[in-house]
């Protein structure tokens, strides 16, 4: 989706994985990371994992220092963030420009991790996990 902000061009893209959201928005500028109004790194808590996880589809492309990012995320924890994050950024980068769209496929970037936390059954103490057996 493309709107106008200043006469810049703002690409956005969503992402979901486990119970989280990210809005994201690209905007031309230098490369600098907006997460939830903070800096990307403090908000990430300075994980080089968590950095390189989010930031992969611009680092994919080389286009790491040519667009500012600002993202909006909610809900799970900083693993789920970052991973929607991922998808978020891969999305937006598809509306740039659709030649984006194939290098991101081929890598896995625009699949849309569907695994949750499975729901825990009454009788069981967790979701498969059973009381011990008694024979007797």
């Amino acid at each position: 989706m493309l709107n106008l902000y200043h006469n810049k061009a703002i690409y956005s893209g969503t992402g979901r994985r486990k119970t989280s959201v990210a809005r994201v928005n690209l905007v031309p500028g230098s490369g600098k990371l907006i997460i939830n109004g903070l800096p990307g790194e403090s908000y990430l808590q300075f994980s080089p994992n968590y950095l390189r996880v989010s930031c992969s589809p611009l680092n994919l492309l080389g286009l790491d220092k040519e667009y500012d990012i600002y993202v909006k995320t909610r809900g799970g924890g900083l693993t789920g963030q970052a991973d929607a994050i991922r998808l978020g950024l891969a999305r937006a980068l598809c509306t740039i420009n659709s030649d984006n769209r194939i290098m991101l496929k081929s890598e896995g970037l625009l699949r849309r991790d569907a695994r949750s936390k499975e729901r825990k059954k009454y009788g069981l103490r967790k979701a498969r996990k059973a009381p011990q057996y008694s024979k007797r």
